[in-house]
């Protein structure tokens, strides 16, 4: 299977949409309970760090960043999001995801990336050690799920070679 990644282009919103639909109804990626219009999403993630993955001619994965703070001093942190569809997963799609991001986050000037993952979530908090991210703190039941259980997220980042 072949894969490309590439800038996420605002026609992708309904596949983009789509899969991330399927992580807020699996209950095991946002405490979102419903998936934010394009305005919406548009407003709050980076548009400079914008990715989605192709598999066999379809959208099968998408990445971003969304700022953390609007304090100044914070312009080179970001949060990351990466999602991939139940279909294609398992397949390498959010490594090459996930290392693209951490590829053209340094070329846009950010030194660290952040990732909040449900600690349940162990094929997340795999993927993002694979591509280099290290544990930084873990929050236990910090909050609750769509179903009302309590959830733990690990905290992990990643540094870029800024400084």
């Amino acid at each position: 299977m072949t894969v490309t990644v590439r800038k996420m282009e605002p026609g992708d919103w309904a596949r983009v949409a789509e899969i991330y639909r399927q992580g807020i109804a699996e209950g095991r990626s946002t405490f979102r309970t419903e998936c934010p219009s394009f305005e919406a999403f548009d407003a709050g993630h980076w548009q400079k760090c914008r990715f989605v993955a192709e598999a066999e001619g379809v959208v099968a994965g998408w990445c971003t960043l969304a700022p953390v703070s609007s304090v100044e001093a914070y312009r080179g942190v970001a949060e990351v999001s990466v999602y991939v569809d139940a279909d294609y997963r398992r397949r390498g799609i959010g490594a090459e995801l996930l290392r693209r991001l951490c590829e053209e986050s340094e070329e846009q000037g950010f030194w660290c990336l952040y990732s909040s993952i449900f600690s349940a979530n162990a094929a997340s908090v795999d993927l993002h050690k694979k591509c280099g991210f290290r544990e930084i703190g873990y929050r236990e039941k910090i909050a609750r799920d769509r179903f009302g259980n309590w959830q733990s997220t690990t905290v992990m980042e990643y540094r870029n070679a800024i400084e």
